[in-house]
């Protein structure tokens, strides 16, 4: 089962991936000891590995505008 992450602990996960960058060595365990030790490095790995998906997802445009979202478009604009 997934475990939850805060804000903090994702922002903490942003920056240390732009700090040591995607190839780097033992990647994952060093970005768990930036967040603080509270997630493990295969927490850390998989959680990386959902982004990625959900960004390809987004980029092939197969996640759909929540509900509203389209109709707040003015008419003229669609």
């Amino acid at each position: 089962m997934a475990s939850e992450w805060s804000k903090q602990e994702n922002k903490l996960f942003e920056e240390a991936i732009a700090y040591y960058g995607e190839g780097a060595p033992d990647l994952w365990h060093k970005v768990a000891r930036a967040i603080g030790g509270t997630k493990t490095a295969e927490e850390v790995r998989r959680h990386y590995e959902i982004l990625e998906d959900d960004i390809k997802l987004i980029e092939a445009r197969r996640v759909p505008f929540p509900k509203g979202e389209a109709s707040e478009v003015p008419d003229d604009r669609k």
